[in-house]
């Protein structure tokens, strides 16, 4: 699969998913919302690994400027 995610957009949500399991653990939102975010963090974390997101492969959108990327 085609990495469509660049470095830049890869360390962004990193540090969002960071930020957000930060929230959650300082127990700053309630209930079924901390919930939420925790799988958004997770989503980020996941796909800032992987290099790829799914939504952009949807839309045909990619931040990777390198065209030869493939895992």
């Amino acid at each position: 699969m085609k990495m469509n995610m660049g470095e830049r957009d890869r360390t962004v949500r990193i540090m969002v998913a960071m930020c957000t399991i930060g929230v959650i653990l300082a127990d700053m939102v309630p209930g079924v919302f901390k919930i939420i975010l925790g799988v958004i963090a997770a989503i980020f974390l996941i796909t800032s690994f992987v290099g790829v997101c799914p939504l952009y492969s949807i839309f045909g959108f990619r931040t990777n400027k390198n065209e030869d990327n493939v895992e």
